[in-house]
């Protein structure tokens, strides 16, 4: 499907891996114009590197921030919408602590707030006035299918994850009349670069076949029961969220999307 993104610019945060950079090919494939924020330079270069190889018209360019700080954040914004003469569109894609039970220390417990809720609330309020000045965007954030089953192994990641989804909703419903689409995806276990590592120590430790091995591990050691009977790969999260920036998406906000294989909540 041709997105019709062509010649818009998109700011994609925490995409030098993962599914954020699995988004920034796709965007990249029809012609987009992209900034990635990541917080490792060497990291970005390469994930600027990779895409160029990919698609060697792409314009794609990298910042080094840190979501944990509103002037990185006011910073790398202000970057991107320079080079790229102004925002079309944002995906936010950070977020990874609070995997611990719920008497974590204080102190994991504000650093896994700063990451994973106020670190996307930095991004989209700096992000909202350049698009409302533009006439409308498009804001795609991620919270996780354990937002549906919190597990207390994780709680804090699936509470914190969950106040990405009611504060995207409410951001749709309060912008929605300057032209701002704002839409929240759910991803189950993707097979990214840690994922994928964990595949191959746990088919070493274990004597489980390779290509079975997270498959096995999913039901047996995280009780996750999945449709589909596997993790889900990159790319698929990025040809969804790339679709809900796009135009083509036009008349979806506020909406709170499902990745997951068809996870057994």
């Amino acid at each position: 499907m041709d997105l019709d993104v062509a010649g818009k610019g998109y700011l994609l945060v925490g995409a030098t891996s993962g599914m954020g950079m699995a988004t920034a090919h796709v965007l990249a494939a029809d012609g987009a114009a992209l900034v990635l924020v990541g917080r490792d330079r060497e990291r970005a270069d390469r994930a600027v590197a990779n895409i160029v190889a990919a698609q060697p018209v792409a314009r794609v360019s990298a910042v080094c921030g840190d979501v944990s700080s509103a002037s990185d954040v006011e910073r790398c914004v202000a970057e991107a919408v320079e080079t790229l003469g102004g925002l079309d569109g944002v995906g936010v894609f950070t977020g990874t602590l609070g995997h611990e039970p719920i008497d974590m220390p204080d102190d994991h417990w504000m650093a896994a707030f700063e990451d994973v809720l106020l670190g996307t609330v930095r991004v989209v309020r700096t992000v909202l006035p350049h698009l409302v000045a533009r006439g409308g965007g498009t804001l795609v954030t991620t919270a996780a299918y354990s937002i549906h089953d919190p597990q207390a192994a994780r709680l804090p990641y699936g509470a914190l994850k969950g106040g990405v989804a009611v504060f995207t909703k409410g951001v749709a419903k309060a912008y929605g009349k300057h032209g701002v689409r704002a839409n929240c995806v759910c991803p189950g276990a993707i097979e990214t670069e840690a994922l994928h590592a964990l595949r191959g120590v746990l088919s070493e430790a274990r004597g489980i076949p390779y290509d079975e091995t997270l498959e096995r591990v999913m039901v047996d050691d995280w009780g996750m029961h999945v449709a589909l009977g596997r993790p889900g790969q990159p790319h698929e999260v990025g040809e969804l969220v790339a679709f809900l920036l796009s135009p083509k998406a036009g008349y979806l906000t506020g909406a709170l999307v499902n990745i997951d294989g068809g996870t057994d909540f």
